[in-house]
């Protein structure tokens, strides 16, 4: 392939993104949020930053072989929280949410 090719399927691969992406910020970005759902996102990064020190591959790599801190962790999201044990609220947005996400799922 040449430059040219590699060029073009990147501005291909953009175009798919934005296409994608793009209808979905319009549909939200006047949806309504308080300090629950602040709470929910920040616990929710939490778990993210858990899965990336516990288990990606790449940052395991980085710490053990005593690379640069603030280099390996910048990708992680500014805000979160932990929460010892924590369950959303009964019939909340956020409990219809944990049900789905533990539910089996066929992706084939």
């Amino acid at each position: 392939m040449t430059l040219s090719d590699w060029f073009s399927f990147i501005n291909q691969m953009g175009e798919c993104i934005k296409n994608a992406y793009l209808p979905i910020v319009k549909k939200r970005k006047d949806t309504s949020y308080n300090n629950d759902n602040i709470k929910w996102q920040n616990i929710r990064r939490g778990r993210y930053v858990e899965f990336n020190l516990l288990h990606d591959k790449g940052t395991l790599f980085g710490l053990k072989t005593k690379g640069r801190i603030e280099s390996i962790l910048i990708s992680m999201p500014p805000n979160v929280k932990w929460v010892y044990d924590y369950s959303p609220k009964n019939g909340s947005q956020e409990e219809e949410l944990i049900k789905i996400l533990k539910s089996p799922k066929n992706w084939v």
